[in-house]
């Protein structure tokens, strides 16, 4: 019997409807969501993923900036940029788009966001946080998954999570996260021995490698949940993930497709995230 397939486009336009009350509320009371976000160079898929968090902010009611910089922009200018949005308070969350250009330190710029601004999730302070299990804002991409192993009622205590990646902003936060309902885990990457074995024992088996149809039907356990957050392209130009879907899910109990699964709720997350910022800033602003 084929898996059942998790529906993170659905999903993510079910968060989005909940959130657009939110943003209502909050714009009648003078405290409409701003979401800035900073977008280095010309590189295709970074210009179509800040356009597609543009346009979502836009259907809710979020207002948002898209601050196109050369990538030939020195880090001094992209950091003092940063230090602007961060002192304006009708900012709520920042954004800087990666890759970034080789000559701009990465960490250093997402530690120049303030952490209260970083709906990204990957400031030292928000992972620190969720390495404790009290984050303030959880990284998008695993947040997502949550909801979505949430949506279909998924058993996580006690269950085994394996995690195929071990990226700041995906692998590690998604442990945590995973660790904070009980679950037990792994987590494996490039220098792991019996790479399929560990994944065949995973009740849950998250694939965030980056590397096309890396998880093969005999990787998997019968009846586990399967998670793919890769996005690679084929041969023929089209969109495929970590996972070989059509041979996956004759195995699997549950698993999202890419496209149509991830995705979606990545950018659902950082506009709930947005949200829960301005929210934030109202409840401790005067009256």
């Amino acid at each position: 019997m084929a898996a059942r397939i998790i529906d993170g486009k659905a999903l993510a336009a079910e968060i989005r409807n909940a959130l657009f009350s939110r943003v209502a509320r909050l714009t009648a009371a003078g405290h409409q969501p701003g979401l800035a976000v900073i977008l280095m160079g010309d590189d295709p898929a970074s210009a179509v993923y800040v356009r597609n968090k543009a346009l979502a902010c836009e259907q809710i009611g979020i207002r948002s900036w898209i601050d196109r910089l050369s990538d030939t922009t020195g880090e001094l200018e992209l950091l003092a940029r940063i230090n602007k949005l961060n002192a304006d308070q009708n900012v709520h969350g920042i954004l800087v788009q990666t890759p970034l250009p080789k000559h701009i330190g990465t960490p250093k710029v997402l530690e120049s966001i303030a952490f209260e601004k970083d709906v990204d999730g990957l400031h030292a302070t928000n992972a620190g946080l969720t390495l404790m299990g009290t984050p303030y804002f959880r990284s998008c991409t695993p947040y997502g998954i949550m909801k979505m192993l949430e949506s279909i009622d998924a058993p996580i205590e006690g269950r085994h999570a394996v995690v195929l990646g071990r990226s700041n902003m995906v692998g590690k936060p998604m442990a945590m996260l995973l660790l904070a309902a009980n679950a037990t885990v792994t987590i494996a990457h490039s220098k792991t021995r019996e790479l399929a074995n560990i994944a065949r024992e995973a009740d849950i088996l998250v694939a965030a490698v980056g590397r096309l149809h890396l998880v093969t039907a005999d990787m998997v356990k019968p009846g586990a949940i399967v998670i793919d957050v890769g996005t690679n392209r084929t041969p023929d130009g089209k969109l495929a993930g970590d996972v070989d879907f059509e041979h996956v899910k004759q195995v699997a109990g549950w698993i999202s497709p890419v496209p149509g699964g991830v995705g979606p709720m990545t950018i659902a997350m950082l506009l709930t995230n947005t949200v829960e910022a301005a929210e934030r800033r109202a409840h401790t602003k005067p009256h």
